[in-house]
């Protein structure tokens, strides 16, 4: 007979409220804090950095399932704190609730330990400079002996999870396990150059990175050092150095070059005074830096260094002590976005120039002057363009200040050198005599020729040059309408004749009205038609043509996940590149001479010129020696 289902309506018998064993407590409290063989060792990593660890060695067997060993040359643990070192609670980094709120170390919950040894068989060895031997304890005896060893702690840990057989079987494959392992040491690895660490897997030196030499003396070299080492040459190569103090909050470290992003992001690091940490606030505040600057859904690399008061940031937050909350959340998300934006500022083109012993001449002549494109942002329609015959450019002056130079006539699209027509006839405002030498001594080069109305072809000391004219003139043109606006310029609107209505939800609803004023500034008015409905009553002028409601309901989403601020800055310069797309010089437009040299002077001097407004590189270079190479010279 087969038992019958109890019946849902019947009520269970009511259990007794009672004391849960400390052994199952152990457990529960092992499950917050280790997840995965990578959790025991970066807790351990943790105590020996804490102890003054200058050499750290991680030795592994079955990609720590059988064995996480962690050696140090640390302080050691006296003989008598060796049993209370296992017990629940039970730390030197905190006495009191001021410490908790202070906290300047690795660790500091007193946690790791007891949990690590409730699921495994762990050992404890250590040794203090104090004492005559080293002293051995077994966590599941309790047993104490001597031992030899040096100074310093010798945590093994073995069979982990073997007393909770469920959790042993959601770990993944060895090699995987070990691979969590490498980048829990790697992240440590990455925020103290002055310690050094190696890992070993089945008697095999896995990764080893040495301490640095002297890291006081030069703490910056140090770090470059350590960054090389760990994430590559070509890290090194293709980013830039971060380096800002605002108010109480100091960013450094380095930012990868757009080209250098990638489709995942596994290459992100932020240290908050030295912890390894994953803030939204952090990683918002770094990709709003690449907003403009990245194509598609390309991630940044970058590794970045946030020191603050420890009492304006909580590491009390979750067991793992991975996620931490700051008290001023904006302050940190400023600083941090100012200090990737300051620091990719600057085009490689300057990089070239600082390199060169040549000192530069000066520069040609200002593009804009010779042939002015840029759309009045404040007029009520765009300015419409011919792709042939060139720009309309009336009401220029109100923008640019300069005067209106003539069209030049349709023509071939390949200009080699000597040619003439009556636009390069014409005087250029600033224009001078271009020097014999520019391709030494300007690092962008000397323009050669208009490659079908799209490319320019210039040389330099280093080779050839060759830039997208539309794609260097709409980054050119942005950037100069976000200094017009910078200055307190509004972006103008434009009425709809028929507003644009939308369902919205009741927080869309309460956000529209809390930011009126915000959305004002962006030359949107969004106001409730209905308890669940929002109308769009005006829209920005650039964007009269797009779709309101889809333009509200995105600006509104920001709005109730950000700060003000941020999404004000984001639209406008959402707003911005739009009415720089429209304003760039087009393809199939022919420029003199003298034009593409203008425009080579001004993106070697305007900020974030390497890519255009949508993340496309706006010029690339070919050395020499890769030229010779097309051609099997020197073979």
């Amino acid at each position: 007979m087969t038992a019958q289902p109890s019946d849902p309506a019947t009520p269970s018998p009511r259990r007794p409220i009672r004391d849960l064993p400390d052994e199952l407590i152990s457990q529960i409290a092992a499950g917050e804090v280790v997840e995965r063989p990578a959790s025991a060792v970066r807790e351990l990593v943790d105590n020996a950095l804490d102890a003054g660890a200058r050499q750290i060695t991680v030795r592994l067997a079955a990609g720590g399932v059988r064995l996480i060993a962690v050696e140090d040359d640390g302080c050691g643990i006296p003989r008598d704190e060796l049993p209370v070192a296992l017990r629940r609670h039970a730390t030197s980094k905190i006495t009191n609730l001021h410490d908790l709120e202070s906290v300047a170390t690795m660790g500091f919950r007193g946690e790791a330990l007891a949990a690590i040894a409730s699921v495994s068989e762990m050992a404890l060895l250590s040794r203090t400079a104090q004492q005559a031997s080293a002293f051995a304890l077994d966590a599941r005896s309790g047993e104490l002996r001597p031992a030899a060893r040096g100074t310093g702690t010798t945590v093994e840990v073995k069979e982990l999870f073997f007393s909770t057989p469920a959790r042993r079987k959601f770990l993944k494959s060895d090699t995987t396990e070990l691979a969590h392992c490498v980048e829990a040491v790697r992240r440590h690895a990455l925020a103290r150059p002055d310690v050094g660490f190696a890992i070993w897997h089945e008697g095999r030196l896995v990764e080893q990175w040495r301490a640095s030499a002297a890291p006081d003396v030069d703490a910056d070299a140090a770090l470059r050092q350590r960054l090389g080492d760990v994430l590559g040459d070509d890290f090194l190569r293709n980013s830039v150095p971060v380096q800002l103090r605002l108010g109480a909050v100091t960013v450094t470290g380095r930012a990868g070059l757009p080209d250098a992003a990638r489709s995942r992001a596994d290459q992100q690091f932020c240290y908050v005074n030295g912890r390894f940490v994953r803030d939204k606030v952090l990683t918002h505040a770094a990709r709003t830096a690449y907003e403009d600057l990245l194509h598609g859904q390309k991630q940044p690399v970058y590794a970045l260094y946030v020191q603050i008061d420890p009492q304006r940031v909580d590491v009390n937050v979750h067991p793992t002590k991975i996620e931490v909350r700051f008290r001023d959340s904006r302050e940190v998300h400023q600083a941090v976005r100012h200090a990737v934006e300051n620091a990719l500022a600057a085009p490689r083109a300057q990089a070239l120039a600082a390199a060169s012993a040549t000192p530069a001449v000066a520069p040609p002549g200002d593009f804009e002057q010779n042939r002015p494109v840029a759309p009045n942002w404040q007029a009520q329609t765009a300015i419409k363009f011919d792709e042939r015959m060139g720009h309309k450019v009336s009401d220029l002056q109100a923008l640019w200040g300069t005067p209106a130079a003539q069209p030049a006539p349709p023509g071939p699209t390949m200009e080699p050198a000597g040619a003439t027509s009556p636009a390069a006839a014409m005087p250029l405002p600033t224009a001078v005599e271009t020097p014999a030498d520019a391709a030494n001594t300007w690092p962008l080069g000397r323009a050669l020729a208009q490659l079908h109305g799209i490319y320019i072809l210039a040389e330099s000391a280093q080779g050839l040059v060759l830039v997208d004219m539309h794609a260097a003139h709409e980054r050119i043109v942005y950037e100069r309408l976000k200094s017009q606006v910078d200055q307190g310029a509004r972006i103008a609107s434009q009425p709809l004749l028929i507003p644009a209505t939308f369902a919205a939800t009741p927080e869309e609803v309460v956000t529209a009205e809390a930011h009126a004023d915000t959305l004002g500034l962006l030359g949107l008015e969004v106001v409730p038609f209905s308890p669940r409905t929002l109308a769009v009553r005006a829209v920005p002028t650039q964007l009269a043509q797009g779709n309101a409601a889809e333009l509200a309901r995105s600006v509104l989403a920001e709005l109730g996940q950000h700060d003000a601020s941020t999404v004000i800055q984001r639209a406008r310069n959402e707003i911005l590149a739009t009415m720089a797309c429209h304003g760039a010089v087009r393809a199939n437009r022919r420029l003199t001479l003298d034009e593409m040299n203008a425009l080579l002077r001004q993106m070697e001097v305007t900020e974030r010129s390497d890519q255009c407004n949508h993340g496309r590189p706006t010029w690339r270079q070919l050395t020499m020696k890769e030229l010779d190479g097309l051609f099997l010279r020197g073979r």
